[in-house]
């Protein structure tokens, strides 16, 4: 059996096997797709709605890479902040002596200090929505460091939300803003936008893969950002929100793997976007790029055959993204594993061998 037919018959057994109700997944080599694929269904409790190729997903932590890190580096490349520059001289308040000199390259690696998660969303309700951001970074500024920055790696949502209030105060807008007019916008992402809990963007419901069945809530998510904490602080925060199809997850990576091989210098220069790639190596051992993850080893998600010089990316919901910059080879797998409970978690051992057999395909 060729490697493109075993990796649909791959995509219909983690269909069958409940590995996720529904899936997409595209792959492409030196930035032309070879194998595109939609399989399942948007939601259990409405079998009527089958998966498309241009089905909008809940990205999840993929927010992190392919908006704020998106956003920081643009701002980088023009010049108007630095990497090295601590949140003293970056934001217009008073930072406690324990996080005045972190920077953005310390919350881009994961280093800085942050814990990895806490629900903030449990005291929100009683918060007028408007000062809800306010508040919550004024709590991040006051909380206690999880350990030593630069010494110990933790991954976290906390340092992105940070993120998301540098590039306000250094674009002088809103991130969802500053990312349609540089980003989404200019190549025409149209299915691609950061969740605005009061406004759908016009689309139906049966647009979006749904996700969980959610206790908080006390409904089936589907066309609102699953993440409580960016629910509860609009729709979205520098950590989660955005939602987008995995055409549209492609054409970002591939711009960004455009400028890498120095074909494209239109959105970026080169240099900037090889920097972002790089392991920082701040912490021993820590597999951390700026804002990207690389190949962890022999548990990588990535599988076995991606190599070392790589940068992916997970999201809760069950997306991913991985390309390998030594073999020029892009995988985008978007799924919504967690509908209807976060507790199925099948997709970790199932997204390597996917992975793997890709990989097979371009050998």
């Amino acid at each position: 059996m060729k490697s493109k037919d075993r990796i649909a018959a791959l995509l219909l057994e983690g269909a069958g096997e409940g590995v996720y109700p529904g899936a997409v997944l595209l792959a492409g080599r030196q930035g032309e797709i070879s194998f595109f694929k939609e399989i399942g269904s948007c939601s259990l409790t409405s079998h009527s709605d089958p998966i498309h190729r241009d089905t909008i997903f809940d990205l999840a932590s993929l927010t992190k890479p392919l908006a704020t890190t998106l956003a920081i580096m643009k701002l980088v490349d023009e010049g108007t902040l630095d990497l090295d520059q601590t949140l003293e001289s970056l934001l217009p308040v008073d930072i406690p002596a324990d996080k005045r000199t972190l920077t953005p390259r310390l919350l881009l690696s994961h280093c800085a200090g942050f814990t990895d998660w806490k629900p903030f969303y449990v005291d929100m309700e009683d918060i007028r929505k408007e000062e809800r951001k306010k508040i919550l970074r004024k709590r991040l500024l006051k909380l206690p460091p999880a350990y030593q920055a630069g010494k110990e790696t933790l991954y976290s949502d906390l340092g992105f939300m940070v993120l998301e209030w540098i590039i306000e105060e250094k674009a002088g807008t809103l991130m969802p803003d500053f990312l349609e007019r540089h980003f989404y916008g200019p190549l025409e992402m149209k299915r691609t936008f950061l969740s605005i809990n009061s406004s759908k963007k016009n689309f139906e419901a049966s647009d979006f893969a749904a996700t969980e069945d959610c206790p908080w809530r006390r409904k089936v998510i589907r066309g609102s950002v699953h993440d409580e904490n960016a629910f509860s602080l609009g729709g979205y925060s520098g950590h989660s929100g955005l939602f987008g199809t995995a055409k549209d997850v492609f054409t970002l990576v591939n711009l960004l793997r455009a400028h890498y091989y120095r074909g494209r210098s239109d959105f970026f220069r080169p240099e900037t976007v090889r920097n972002f790639f790089c392991r920082q190596n701040i912490v021993n051992g820590s597999t951390w790029a700026l804002g990207w993850d690389t190949p962890s080893g022999k548990a990588s998600s990535a599988g076995k055959y991606f190599s070392p010089n790589s940068v992916g990316h997970l999201g809760f919901t069950g997306t991913s993204v991985w390309m390998d910059l030594k073999k020029d080879v892009i995988a985008v797998f978007l799924t919504n594993r967690i509908h209807p409970t976060r507790e199925n978690e099948r997709i970790k051992a199932f997204r390597p061998v996917l992975h793997d057999l890709i990989m097979e395909e371009y050998r």
